[in-house]
C-alpha cells in the first residue's frame, strides 16, 4: 500500500472520536472513501499526464483537461477563446509565464504545452475566499507533474496582494522578466486593478497581458474586470478575444504593447 494512502488512512482515524461528536457516523464512513477517491484520480492523472508530454495538438489538450476525472483540471474557460490565446502563445514561445489564480490547474497544465521547453511557470493562489480555494495542498504533486522534464513550476498559496507574495516572485525570477502575466484572480476592481499594478512592471517591454472575464457578468455582480479592462486597455494595442458578447461570463482581454 502507498505510503500516501496509509497517511490519509492514519489521518482520518486519529479524528474519529470528533467527527462522530460534530457530525455523526455516516460522514465518519464516507470520509476515508472520500479521501481514497481523490487519492485514485490524483494517481490515474499523473500517469495520464506523463503520457501527455509528448506532441499533441492544442484542440486534443483542450478536450483532455474539460474531460479530465470528476472535473480535477477542468479550465473555468471558454474553450475557443482559451485556443485563440494558446495559439498565440504557442507562436510566442514564452520562456517565463506568470498566472495569477491557479484555480483548478487547467490552465496551467495548458500552458507548459506552450512554453518553452526549457521554460519556467509561476501560478499564485488564494488559499480561500470568494476568489481563492481553488486546489488543496492533495493537489500539489499532480500540478508540479505537468512541467516537461526541463520546465520549472512554482505554486504559491497566498494573496497576490500583498508585498511578502510579490517578493516571493521576485526572488524567483532572480532579475528575469516575465513574457506572459495571467491575470485571473481576485474579480473585483480594485483587486484586478491591484494585481496589474503590482506584477506588470515584472513583465518585459512587449510582453503580453491577459485578464480573463472581460465580459460583464451579471450572476456575479463582484466580477468588475469587465471596468478596470475598458480603462486599461485604451493605454496599448490590444486584442479582445471574445466567442460570442452576450454569453454573459469568460473573454479573454490582451494587452501587448503599450501605446
Amino acid at each position: 500500500m502507498s505510503s500516501l494512502l496509509i497517511f490519509i488512512l492514519n489521518k482520518a482515524k486519529k479524528r474519529i472520536p470528533e467527527i462522530i461528536k460534530e457530525e455523526g457516523l455516516i460522514p465518519l464512513i464516507k470520509r476515508p472513501f472520500r479521501k481514497v477517491k481523490k487519492f485514485l484520480y490524483v494517481r490515474y492523472a499523473l500517469l495520464k499526464v506523463k503520457k501527455l508530454h509528448g506532441n499533441y495538438n492544442l484542440e486534443s489538450l483542450i478536450d483532455y483537461v474539460n474531460l479530465s476525472q470528476e472535473s480535477l483540471i477542468k479550465p473555468l474557460q471558454n474553450k475557443k477563446e482559451l485556443l485563440k490565446l494558446l495559439k498565440i502563445l504557442k507562436n510566442d514561445k514564452p520562456k517565463c509565464i506568470l498566472e495569477i489564480g491557479t484555480a483548478s490547474g487547467g490552465t496551467l497544465f495548458l500552458f507548459t504545452r506552450v512554453i518553452a521547453e526549457d521554460g519556467l511557470i509561476i501560478s499564485i493562489d488564494l488559499p480561500g475566499g470568494i476568489f481563492g480555494g481553488g486546489f488543496p495542498k492533495w493537489k500539489i504533486p499532480l500540478y508540479k507533474a505537468f512541467a516537461r522534464p526541463k520546465q520549472k513550476i512554482y505554486l504559491i498559496r497566498d494573496d497576490s496582494h500583498t508585498i511578502s507574495t510579490l517578493n516571493r516572485i521576485k526572488a524567483i525570477l532572480k532579475g528575469k522578466k516575465i513574457d506572459f502575466l495571467f491575470i485571473d484572480g481576485d474579480h473585483t476592481y480594485n483587486g484586478v486593478r491591484q494585481d496589474f499594478e503590482m506584477y506588470s512592471p515584472l513583465v518585459k517591454e512587449n510582453g503580453k497581458i491577459a485578464f480573463h472575464d472581460i465580459v460583464p457578468h451579471p450572476m456575479h455582480p463582484n466580477s468588475k474586470v469587465n471596468l478596470y479592462w475598458n480603462e486599461i486597455k485604451r493605454n496599448y494595442d490590444y486584442e479582445e478575444i471574445i466567442d460570442d458578447l452576450n454569453q454573459g461570463l469568460w473573454g479573454i482581454g490582451l494587452l501587448k504593447s503599450r501605446l
